[in-house]
């Protein structure tokens, strides 16, 4: 079967690679596009599965909606050049859209999300890889994801929230990160060893143990003050608490903060 500098371009067009590539494949498929095709591509994805250990340093995080859920999911590549590249943005979020079918809690790499995360190695050369993500149901949602794709939240609350109010919220927790939604959040550990570096302080300057004891109580209430979501004072608008953005009878349920690679 004879082939024409157009059924190369086309192919070109569908794989990404070069025209002589393309030439090759339509040669060795006696010009049959669709072999062509599939033999290009087992025929690249082979020589990127040699190249995963390659580190994967930069890439981009999405975040997609379903039917009462929502997913977050981190994607890896190696260069900044092709995390923004459009054709990354495009499979970042095909992949979350993937992701919506996951039930809850940890999201693992499906078949049809290697499948579109290998069409982005295969034309780019590079290591891609699925890092990580999460699944919520239930609630109303709302995220933030930052101009350079590297710092995200998706946040659930259970009633509905103004949907600036709850980006601005998430905004908050990218910039802030909170140790967690309040006070019961945070771990009995993290508070005892809080707690116990404020007694010593104290007793290192004189203090008895009464005094110690209450001003480490007051450190603590401090520190909890500022570093849980409902409590800290609002990025955008310090005269007021996040809980006070929050309309009545509603709060935040759930919360997750993604740095890229973090």
């Amino acid at each position: 079967m004879s082939f024409t500098a157009k059924d190369v371009m086309q192919l070109r067009q569908k794989t990404g690679l070069g025209m002589m590539d393309c030439k090759k494949a339509l040669t060795e498929n006696n010009g049959d596009a669709e072999a062509a095709e599939a033999w290009i591509r087992e025929k690249k994805k082979g020589k990127m599965d040699t190249r995963t250990e390659r580190t994967t340093g930069e890439g981009r995080i999405g975040v997609a909606y379903g039917d009462n859920c929502a997913v977050i999911v981190e994607l890896q590549t190696e260069t900044d050049f092709t995390a923004k590249n459009e054709a990354f943005s495009e499979m970042v979020a095909e992949v979350a859209n993937f992701a919506l079918a996951s039930g809850d809690g940890n999201v693992s790499c499906s078949d049809d999300m290697t499948k579109v995360i290998d069409e982005i190695r295969i034309t780019t050369g590079e290591n891609t890889n699925f890092a990580r993500g999460q699944h919520y149901s239930g609630g109303h949602f709302g995220h933030y994801i930052h101009h350079d794709g590297k710092r995200a939240c998706l946040l659930q609350t259970d009633g509905e929230v103004d949907g600036e109010i709850l980006k601005g919220i998430c905004q908050h927790i990218v910039f802030h990160d909170p140790l967690g939604i309040s006070a019961d959040d945070v771990p009995a550990d993290v508070i005892e060893k809080i707690k116990a570096d404020a007694i010593q302080q104290a007793k290192d300057t004189g203090k008895n143990d009464e005094i110690a004891q209450k001003m480490a109580d007051g450190k603590v209430r401090k520190h909890l003050e500022e570093n849980t979501l409902l409590a800290q004072k609002f990025v955008l608008d310090e005269s007021k608490t996040v809980t006070e953005l929050l309309p009545e009878g509603t709060t935040v349920t759930a919360f997750i903060r993604y740095t890229l690679g973090g």
